[in-house]
């Protein structure tokens, strides 16, 4: 018997991303504890927490925006893309617990910061099996396949992730330093389905 294949409306998966996207926001900045005094110096507490807030809320932001520029690429979905999007959304709501126990423990110790990178390699995967699930369902030939190429930028976050938990034993800055330079990989514009898109747009 020939398998039927299911499309669905990408409109409330969207909806219900950007909703939770927008909590662990939320729960990021509740974290910022108010500093007890009237003076700069009483800012110096709380400063490793604003730090790690500040780098947090940038992969986020960044998730966000790939996540809603490959939705707009795609013409539906399925219940495999459901679930895929449901595993990296597991993932994305683990950053507000391991910001939070980084930045308490001044990026000194150990094993906050090897969490931190976990939860972030964690995110990349779940992300990149997304990509993988949506170009299953879309095809080949899709724009989306044609947009995402061979997709470097995601090769080398996850081998930097990588090095930066091994390289948490040796130096944690070393480490905190790697987290920082893939978060300015992707903060570059990634112009890939925009061009991709207009291109179409300009054929039709």
């Amino acid at each position: 018997m020939k398998s039927v294949k299911v499309n669905m409306s990408k409109n409330r998966l969207e909806a219900f991303s950007d909703g939770v996207i927008a909590i662990i926001i939320t729960i990021m900045v509740l974290e910022l504890k108010v500093p007890h005094g009237h003076h700069l110096s009483d800012l110096k507490p709380v400063l490793p927490v604003f730090i790690s807030y500040i780098i947090s809320f940038v992969y986020v932001g960044i998730y966000w925006n790939n996540h809603h520029h490959m939705l707009h690429a795609v013409r539906s979905i399925n219940g495999a893309v459901l679930w895929a999007n449901m595993h990296f959304l597991f993932w994305l709501s683990m950053i507000p617990f391991v910001t939070a126990w980084m930045g308490e423990t001044l990026f000194a110790e150990i094993w906050p910061v090897v969490f931190y990178g976990i939860v972030l390699l964690m995110n990349s995967i779940s992300y990149t099996i997304l990509v993988i699930v949506l170009l299953k369902h879309e095809g080949k030939n899709s724009l989306l396949a044609d947009a995402f190429g061979r997709d470097w930028k995601g090769k080398i976050s996850l081998g930097c992730y990588i090095l930066a938990i091994a390289l948490a034993f040796v130096n944690t800055y070393i480490t905190f330093a790697l987290y920082i330079t893939v978060a300015c990989i992707w903060f570059i514009p990634d112009r890939r389905i925009e061009t991709k898109m207009s291109d179409e747009q300009q054929k039709n």
